[in-house]
């Protein structure tokens, strides 16, 4: 793969005339070449050999791609030992926020997943073409050695350029080197939705280390076991577990992606019963379509994008509902289910039935039903679950164990793929067992591979095993404060470029109300997780929290989780409370008590870079905000490895006031967790 349509010395530059530099870029081009693009080309070799002029002994890389975002740099200048990442935007008058969010992700996808650019000073230039010169010049460093972006216009690009070179004295880049390191993504889902949406592998915005590696072996996998399904004209249903964040809706978003491109017929399509989950990333489609559609000059709209993001992504109840009014077999013949453990038991799914949809005599679990609707097909099909361990969060959600009853009784024509670890499950006897359908490894935080296992312990109450884990996660931040204010403080000077940044609380955590966190109060997910920080309804406004419900499966940069007193220490114990009319009352059901368990544990593992976890002080004036009760939850996660975020605070309070040569040093690095 190339990462650069092109690669070549600034020296070599002048050796080229404009036809051979554009038609070298035009042969990487995968789609048709758009009047746009081929302007903003035309624009961008005249201006590199404006720079080439000035730096003969730079690298230039033109169109290179940038894998967590799907997307390709303009141009990437490695030059006195610096790493310029430089966007273009042709004809522009002004510096708008996404543009400088977009070219400040391009640098901090360098520094944290290029293996070669970690320890390199890494510099944003935004170049809006047309826009008035700036006069300030001034660099702010991150304390990993990534710039704030810088806003120039064409004109001062190679001013910006040798500003920073003067104040910045670094080795020389190997570029030939610098191009080999190894490239290691960690996309979002959000971001590997809109990648894999526009036709990227999931090779190119995945992690291909040891350990992850069986992403691809489990695509490789199921699409093998489809192939031969269709061949052979049965009926096949593959099991993919794993660990939180391991990569399992990823999975499953890139085999129906690749579904579509290549066996269209097929009309695969990803369901989930994940309602924000669909929401998010529908609109997340839509909108990526029609800015990309925008950048290139081609017709589209977003009502066009939207209907088109929503045959593929579909609401699981919406299919059920289908399949209900008519007894045809669905067109689709691939059906990937998402958190297929979170799907209802018979008695849940029964009383759905009559109360909402008139059903009375409706008496199937909903596997057994969707199983049933798939089985329609008088040849093949297949059907995909993607099962989360211990995320079962609601009443009726009926686990993994419910699809394998199903089968058992009533489908023992069905071929099941099952992975290693449920093979004691499978009293099966049409049933495959293979160790490429279990995904082991977190994806999600890329600093800290462990976190799954560290809140493990924690929500299982072992203290001592969480405290020997959290010493392996010197990358990952795990904070702790009784001041709300400091911990929204710490979230908006970690945010940059793209990143987001939200409250999180469990659905039932009723107390938290004094505090302005009011779980009630419903968000609207797609504007939650999508709309810019200058937007109240945004995440990064750290206004509203979402629960449980809204964001599992999807996830931020940095997060706070807001804790109550619904889930407290008793003892050396973990005990599960709801909070009904004016007072708590104890959980005692066994399941409903796990729910609460796992909605903590599916809150704890949404940040990917860092946390902070707020424990209120309580109030002696209120009996349902005991400050016993909250003191034991903080003291117990102190325990358990959390860090104070107390101690750090004066330490930023000091950073603020440097002297302005050392904040534009990046051998400045600050303390642990700041950013100067």
């Amino acid at each position: 793969m190339n990462r650069a349509y092109l690669s070549l010395r600034t020296h070599d530059v002048i050796t080229l005339n404009d036809a051979e530099l554009f038609g070298r870029l035009a042969s990487h081009l995968p789609f048709a070449l758009e009047p746009l693009q081929r302007t903003a080309w035309n624009y961008q070799i005249e201006h590199l050999r404006t720079l080439a002029r000035e730096l003969p002994n730079a690298h230039a890389f033109m169109e290179f791609l940038i894998p967590r975002m799907g997307r390709r740099a303009d141009l990437i200048l490695l030059t006195n030992g610096i790493l310029f990442v430089i966007e273009y935007k042709v004809g522009a008058s002004h510096f708008d926020r996404s543009s400088l969010d977009q070219v400040y992700g391009y640098g901090l996808d360098l520094k944290h997943f290029h293996e070669t650019s970690h320890g390199l000073p890494i510099v944003p230039i935004l170049v809006a073409t047309h826009a008035p010169h700036n006069d300030d010049l001034h660099v702010q460093w991150d304390d990993d050695g990534l710039a704030r972006p810088l806003s120039v216009n064409a004109e001062g690009l190679l001013q910006a350029i040798h500003h920073v070179c003067r104040i910045q004295n670094s080795p020389p880049i190997d570029a030939a080197a610098w191009e080999a390191g190894r490239y290691r993504p960690t996309p979002t889902i959000v971001e590997a939705a809109q990648a894999l949406y526009q036709g990227h592998a999931v090779e190119e915005i995945s992690r291909s280390e040891a350990g992850a590696e069986n992403l691809t072996s489990t695509a490789d996998y199921v699409a093998n076991a489809i192939e031969v399904a269709k061949h052979n004209k049965h009926k096949i249903i593959c099991f993919i577990t794993g660990v939180p964040g391991s990569g399992k809706t990823l999975a499953g978003l890139n085999l129906a992606t690749a579904r579509q491109r290549a066996h269209s017929d097929e009309h695969a399509v990803f369901l989930s019963g994940n309602g924000p989950l669909v929401d998010v990333l529908r609109e997340a489609l839509a909108l990526d379509a029609v800015a990309r559609a925008s950048e290139t000059g081609t017709s589209t709209s977003k009502v066009k994008e939207d209907r088109r993001a929503a045959t593929f992504i579909q609401n699981i109840h919406h299919f059920r509902d289908d399949a209900l009014v008519s007894q045809d077999s669905p067109v689709e013949k691939v059906a990937v289910f998402d958190e297929a453990q979170r799907a209802w038991d018979a008695e849940q799914t029964s009383k759905f039935m009559r109360q909402k949809k008139g059903q009375l005599d409706f008496s199937m679990s909903e596997p057994e039903f969707l199983l049933s609707v798939m089985d329609r097909h008088q040849d093949w099909c297949a059907i995909i679950c993607l099962v989360g361990n211990g995320q079962e969060i609601n009443t009726g959600e009926a686990g993994i164990e419910e699809w394998l009853c199903a089968l058992e009784r009533n489908f023992p024509h069905w071929q099941a793929h099952i992975p290693n670890g449920l093979a004691y499950s499978c009293r099966l006897t049409n049933c495959v067992t293979a160790p490429e359908l279990h995904l082991a490894t977190s994806l999600r935080s890329f600093r800290a591979e462990r976190l799954s296992e560290f809140i493990g312990h924690v929500i299982s109450g072992d203290a001592a095993a969480a405290r020997e884990v959290k010493g392996t996660l010197s990358n990952f931040p795990l904070y702790i404060t009784k001041d709300l204010e400091q911990a929204r403080h710490w979230l908006r000077t970690k945010r940059r470029g793209g990143e987001r940044t939200g409250l999180l609380a469990s659905s039932n955590a009723a107390r938290l109300k004094p505090h302005g966190v009011f779980v009630k109060a419903k968000i609207e997910p797609a504007k939650w997780f999508l709309a810019p920080n200058n937007d109240v309804r945004s995440s990064d406004a750290l206004e509203d929290a979402a629960t449980e419900f809204d964001i599992q499966g999807l996830e931020l940069d940095w997060t706070c989780l807001c804790w109550d007193a619904n889930y407290r220490r008793e003892g050396d114990q973990w005990q599960a409370l709801q909070f009904k009319g004016t007072r708590w009352q104890a959980v005692n059901h066994e399941r409903r008590r796990a729910y609460v368990a796992n909605a903590y544990r599916v809150l704890l593992t949404r940040g990917r870079q860092g946390m902070v976890v707020f424990v209120p002080e309580g109030s002696n004036a209120d009996a349902t905000r005991s400050p016993v009760v909250y003191q034991a939850i903080y003291a117990f996660l102190k325990n358990c490895g959390f860090d104070d975020l107390g101690d750090i605070n004066s330490d930023f309070d000091s950073c603020q006031n440097l002297p302005d040569q050392k904040a534009e040093s990046p051998q400045f690095r600050g303390l642990q967790g700041v950013s100067c």
